[in-house]
């Protein structure tokens, strides 16, 4: 009875705020830890209140099956339709000695189709997130356990209890606050944060790398979201990682920047990682770059 006082108070101060056009609390938190950075579109548009009363809408597309994070499969490349890379016809990897001015790929910047938004903090840790709750999980947002759905949120939770691979700190934050303070506690308040920038989504055609490729840093924090019922992102460094801003040109003119990550060392890789196939290479072989979803953030430490 407690609990379910606590989301309809919850859901109610987030209506207030919203119509009254002030900050969430979950903004205030964001401005009182990481005053000197603005808040990015792209965890804007997952701070929304969730609408906490639909407890099984949830937003997959059909035949989709996530990829494991220990893959590292989050670049650009996904068909909306069975969420597999397609080589032949989609840029996913590509080698960083092709990171280059006039280098053409072939992209699709995916807009996501996972609709869930961020719970504020004190509901998300109300409710469990881990394997050996799965059933109570999937009681509560009322999801049969032979379901899609059932099958997607089992992988996400194991990905977030499996343990770190050689040289990568991973953290999945189930709530904007939690969030914050990983990226607080491991950078401070210095912190710089961005995405891509496309004009075209969801639209499959070939760009061209142009001048002005920026390397942002070596000292980062990609933060993926996850296929869940709210708001889960998997965040994770990697040693020897770097993220670039790309310029690109599209065939019909329009422009993106692209939020690119380069691994320099890929020896902790899994021998049969999809890039691996893809590129014709092994790991710890050359460096391989892919490009974020439109999903994904990357955080820079500035000290």
């Amino acid at each position: 009875m407690e609990f379910h006082l606590l989301l309809i108070f919850a859901l109610f101060t987030a209506i207030v705020l919203k119509g009254s056009h002030a900050s969430v609390p979950a903004e205030l938190y964001w401005q009182s830890m990481l005053p000197n950075t603005p808040f990015p579109k792209a965890l804007k548009d997952f701070l929304h209140p969730a609408d906490i009363g639909k407890k099984n809408t949830l937003s997959f597309p059909e035949d989709y099956m996530p990829q494991s994070c220990q893959e590292v499969n989050y670049g650009v490349g996904y068909w909306p339709d069975n969420g597999k890379p397609i080589s032949n016809s989609t840029t996913v990897y590509f080698l960083y000695q092709d990171l280059l001015p006039g280098k053409n790929m072939r992209i699709i910047f995916l807009k996501s189709t996972n609709g869930s938004n961020f719970l504020p903090r004190k509901i998300a840790e109300s409710i469990p997130f881990s394997s050996n709750k799965f059933p109570e999980i999937l009681n509560y947002f009322s999801i049969k356990s032979t379901s899609k759905e059932a099958q997607i949120m089992k992988q996400t939770i194991e990905e977030c209890e499996t343990p770190s691979m050689r040289g990568e700190d991973k953290y999945c934050a189930t709530s904007l606050e939690s969030l914050v303070d990983f990226v607080a506690a491991k950078f401070g308040q210095n912190v710089q944060v961005f995405s891509n920038e496309v004009e075209e989504e969801n639209k499959k055609q070939e760009y061209t790398i142009l001048q002005g490729i920026k390397m942002m840093g070596e000292n980062n924090i990609i933060c993926h979201k996850e296929r869940y019922a709210y708001a889960v992102l998997y965040c994770h460094r990697i040693k020897d990682t770097k993220v670039y801003k790309v310029p690109l040109m599209a065939a019909d003119g329009s422009k993106a920047e692209a939020a690119v990550v380069c691994h320099m060392d890929t020896s902790a890789w899994h021998p049969h990682h999809s890039a691996f196939q893809i590129l014709n290479v092994k790991p710890g072989g050359p460096a391989i770059c892919h490009i974020l979803n439109s999903d994904a953030t990357v955080w820079i430490s500035t000290s």
